[in-house]
């Protein structure tokens, strides 16, 4: 594997991993990284490039970044955004990874980016449900903020620095881990 495959598959798990904190704005970020040159995406992708792209998602980060500061309203966001972001983490895995066997390709589009993009996005609506249980929704904006934050940090390393992005997503997918153990009822023995 050439130095450039495993930036490409850092990258891919970096925006799979935002994309599980918002599913549209790793997209549109990647939209205007090939837009702009800074990273070339598979033949098959080269459309997220275009300008139609670029503007389609912007509007759809915006109303997706805005519609997550609306209590009761998020969670019912967050129905249809666990399968999307199973989907939209497949997908830029796909159009980033280079040079790799198409079957290798998608094996780790499929685990490494929809596995954590779901991941991710399971854990932020389980929380938002928590949050919305126990404030009635009032701590629902702070989540909002800082997944949104979040995103946008592990976003701009995946582009800029997909080795830290990769370092950034396994911390965050240990924290994850870590608050599920300590959240699951404790077993008798």
């Amino acid at each position: 594997m050439t130095t450039d495959t495993i930036l490409s598959i850092f990258l891919g798990v970096g925006l799979a991993a935002s994309v599980g904190f918002r599913v549209f704005l790793p997209l549109f970020a990647l939209s205007l990284a090939s837009y702009f040159g800074v990273w070339e995406l598979n033949d098959n992708w080269q459309w997220i490039g275009s300008l139609v792209a670029v503007l389609t998602l912007g509007v759809a980060t915006l109303l997706e970044i805005f519609a997550y500061f609306i209590p009761w309203f998020d969670n019912l966001l967050d129905s249809i955004a666990v399968p999307l972001a199973a989907i939209a983490g497949t997908a830029v895995m796909v159009s980033t990874v280079a040079d790799l066997d198409p079957v290798i390709t998608w094996s780790l589009a499929i685990i490494a980016g929809g596995g954590t993009a779901t991941a991710i996005k399971g854990a932020g609506a389980t929380g938002r449900l928590a949050s919305t249980a126990t404030t009635g929704g009032l701590a629902n904006p702070v989540l909002a903020t800082v997944e949104t934050g979040t995103a946008v940090v592990v976003t701009a390393a995946s582009i800029f620095a997909p080795i830290l992005a990769a370092v950034l997503v396994i911390i965050i997918l240990i924290i994850i881990f870590r608050i599920y153990r300590s959240l699951r009822p404790k077993s008798k023995t």
